[in-house]
């Protein structure tokens, strides 16, 4: 991590550690996040569906390397910390996860959000009252501890 992304890193822990909540807007391109920038947001975050639709796609259905071009124009039209929506990660696998975490940071994020949706459990099942929170998460963990171990 290169000394600027490393300030980027700690200002955006400080936000999440701050004494309320922060607004984390979503610039789509390097305008947008320009335009957030000088209307004082102080971090950026992408939006997987906004990283699609200016593609001309829906939510999901761009490649791990289009979402990584898009993140490094944002990255570089402000000097805000940026955090990205990395779907699940691009892959199944936990060790493609990390490795999308890993490009992920070498383009400039300081944070990232991955979703759980290997196809391996159903989101209506986690929200039903027979099964607890812990069991929806499980499936998930080797992905999170792959990505976290690739930092």
């Amino acid at each position: 991590m290169n000394p600027r992304q490393a300030d980027k890193a700690v200002r955006f822990r400080k936000l999440h550690e701050g004494p309320g909540a922060f607004v984390i807007p979503n610039p789509w391109d390097g305008g947008s996040a320009r335009i957030l920038a000088g209307l004082g947001f102080q971090a950026l975050a992408t939006s997987s569906g906004a990283a699609a639709g200016i593609l001309g796609r829906r939510d999901g259905h761009i490649t791990r390397e289009e979402a990584l071009a898009q993140v490094r124009i944002i990255v570089a039209a402000t000097d805000l910390p940026v955090s990205a929506d990395l779907e699940k990660g691009f892959g199944d696998a936990p060790s493609v996860v990390a490795q999308t975490v890993r490009l992920a940071a070498e383009a400039g994020l300081v944070g990232c959000s991955v979703e759980d949706a290997t196809g391996r459990i159903r989101i209506s099942r986690c929200t039903t009252s027979t099964l607890p929170s812990s069991a929806c998460a499980r499936p998930f963990k080797p992905h999170v501890r792959s990505a976290f171990r690739s930092r």
